[in-house]
């Protein structure tokens, strides 16, 4: 089991607790060979807007930002990285797809897993690679493909 440190900056309704964050982490983490030190941070609008420029250099907040730890050489760590999470825009998404906003939050989770273990989505093989793995850890955790549209009865 992985390390989590979790940092609620922005409380809201409906943010998962810390034991459905290890699980989904974890359920990220099933096939790889080894323990790591992930800090998620659970912020503002203001905040992710600032990082998101200032990282991605591209304006306004965003779902999830991922922040890999490279190990400097010499150094024994198991920090994997950062994720950044931006709540108001996590039920936002939820509310405007139509998904139990804990489900979002599942694979809000898994993606920025993926992303600090190298997954990628900049191209379009990358991006259906992190897809497929994204929705075989979301369907052991009993959660949809993400990628369906929800339509409302």
């Amino acid at each position: 089991m992985s390390q989590i440190e979790i940092q609620r900056v922005f409380e809201s309704e409906g943010q998962p607790d810390q034991a459905q964050i290890q699980t989904w982490i974890d359920a990220a983490l099933e096939d790889v060979d080894q323990d790591f030190e992930i800090v998620v941070r659970i912020v503002d609008e203001t905040e992710s807007a600032q990082l998101n420029e200032q990282y991605r250099h591209k304006k306004g907040p965003t779902n999830i930002l991922s922040f890999p730890f490279e190990v400097p050489d010499g150094i024994e760590l198991n920090l994997l990285g950062d994720l950044v999470i931006c709540a108001p825009v996590v039920a936002r998404e939820a509310d405007e797809q139509g998904k139990p906003l804990a489900h979002h939050w599942a694979h809000i989770i898994v993606h920025g897993v993926l992303h600090l273990l190298g997954y990628d989505h900049i191209d379009d093989d990358e991006a259906e690679q992190m897809e497929n793995r994204e929705m075989e850890i979301l369907k052991k955790l009993d959660i949809n493909n993400p990628y369906t549209e929800v339509i409302e009865a």
